[in-house]
């Protein structure tokens, strides 16, 4: 059996453990968000977009997260296929898989930028962009450049989680930093001063995922562990299979949200049509503005819940791999509570301080029924925050087990049955509120079912056999 040097996973105390891999995956999932909140703080605070450029921006938006979903399908199932491989002390199937990750991104990601560009007109109607001329227009220009750039967004993206099972969380986070520091920096210049609009935006957006991308390029020719070889990169069957198996969670949990967001989309261009103030012209993106508004706040809490448990996968597939249960059933516990612990304090901004995260996306350029609105969703649609980021943590960790049926069960629930179902229904009831409502109902109803998966995974945890217990409890002595 060949060694490998990640095997400190099944030693080291896991809280050591959690720092090193989660803190570098908050940092980069907190980067890769930034692309896209960057560029609605800007495009919301220049005068000649408002919010037009704000709508336009939240109806691109989930058209980025099919091109994720895709990305961390390959990239999350590689990481917990590795992950899992090098714990069985199996380094060829991990190369393998490696070899297969790169090559699904390739052509995943050539065929989606095609079809959005083919389909771009009908594709932007489907996600709420007619809701009025001036909207459509920016959706448009907007949409078109970022196309062009998602061959190099999901490489990047893909590729990150399976540097961090090679052992490099660190290199991880740098190569997404670098391009959103790069976005950040051309943003102001391509919309301020060039005055390039929404083209500024996501140009500046796609030079940010190109150096991402060329950065992921560079390691994979230097990886540390894995160190995959021209064989590898030939398509095997069985070894993509498993890894879609293990990435399956991570991709419905992405498209599902897109799902989610079409739905909302349109029930807020739908019921918003109708309202007193926000059926007249001059007014009718407000809504759509507002809860991309807040769906980018929850995005950045999501990051670090997101961030904490991916950044677990390698260390649960290793210790799954090598048997060390009692070290996985310490580690689910100490992530589910840093996990309410996050969704508290976010809780507490969202309660308290609504009109100041308004006041960061160009409040001050609006009418006073913009406010009024933001202050009304971010306080209604985000009020079950603890239970939301609970819920996101369990489909992760279930997934890092290897359980891909209760993670990908547990996820459909959430986002199609419940987040879709809902946005769908509660809106004939309550109108426009309905859609906030939308959220934490769903949250609510999904933290059920997650608390049953919790507490079983507790009780299969702490049947592991004294043989398997008794190398983490020796590992834990020795430091």
């Amino acid at each position: 059996m060949e060694e490998t040097s990640n095997q400190f996973l099944g030693r080291e105390p896991v809280g050591r453990l959690m720092k090193k891999y989660a803190v570098p995956c908050i940092i980069s999932l907190l980067v890769g968000a930034l692309y896209n909140i960057v560029d609605q703080i800007f495009i919301a605070n220049a005068s000649y977009l408002g919010s037009y450029g704000n709508a336009a921006n939240t109806v691109v938006f989930p058209l980025t997260v099919i091109a994720l979903a895709i990305a961390v399908m390959i990239g999350d199932g590689c990481c917990a296929f590795v992950s899992l491989s090098l714990g069985k002390g199996d380094p060829d199937t991990a190369r393998k898989s490696v070899g297969s990750a790169v090559l699904m991104t390739i052509a995943s990601s050539l065929i989606l930028c095609a079809v959005y560009l083919i389909f771009s007109d009908a594709i932007i109607a489907m996600f709420g962009g007619t809701v009025n001329e001036e909207t459509f227009r920016h959706s448009s220009e907007y949409f078109f450049y970022i196309s062009l750039g998602i061959p190099f967004y999901m490489f990047g993206q893909a590729m990150n989680p399976v540097i961090r099972a090679d052992g490099s969380p660190k290199f991880a986070m740098i190569s997404t930093l670098a391009g959103a520091v790069l976005n950040i920096i051309l943003d102001p210049v391509f919309i301020f001063v060039f005055r390039w609009g929404m083209m500024g935006a996501a140009v500046a957006t796609v030079l940010g995922q190109v150096v991402t991308a060329a950065l992921a390029v560079w390691y994979l020719c230097h990886m540390k562990l894995v160190k995959p070889e021209k064989a590898d990169f030939k398509p095997d069957g069985a070894v993509i299979r498993k890894t879609l198996t293990l990435g399956l969670t991570s991709f419905l949990s992405q498209i599902s949200l897109v799902a989610a967001m079409a739905a909302i989309n349109n029930m807020i261009r739908k019921y918003g049509a109708i309202d007193s103030i926000f059926g007249q012209e001059q007014y009718a993106q407000i809504p759509m503005a507002v809860v991309g508004i807040v769906m980018k706040f929850f995005q950045i809490v999501i990051s670090i819940v997101v961030g904490m448990a991916a950044g677990c996968i390698p260390i649960v597939g290793y210790n799954m791999g090598a048997g060390l249960s009692c070290r996985v059933r310490e580690l689910f516990t100490r992530l589910l509570a840093a996990e309410a612990a996050v969704g508290a304090v976010a809780l507490v901004f969202v309660e308290f301080f609504p009109r100041q995260l308004i006041g960061i996306f160009g409040a001050a350029n609006e009418s006073s029924y913009y406010t009024d609105f933001a202050l009304r969703a971010f306080r209604i649609y985000l009020c079950m925050m603890i239970f939301a980021c609970v819920n996101k943590a369990c489909f992760i960790f279930l997934q890092a087990m290897g359980k891909a049926v209760e993670s990908t069960a547990l996820s459909m629930i959430r986002e199609i049955v419940f987040g879709v179902g809902f946005a769908l229904v509660l809106p004939r009831f309550f109108g426009l509120d309905g859609v906030l409502y939308s959220m934490p109902v769903s949250d609510i109803l999904t933290f059920a079912v997650a608390l049953f998966l919790i507490l079983r995974t507790y009780r299969q945890l702490g049947e592991d056999s004294p043989a398997a217990a008794e190398p983490a409890r020796a590992g834990n002595a020795s430091l």
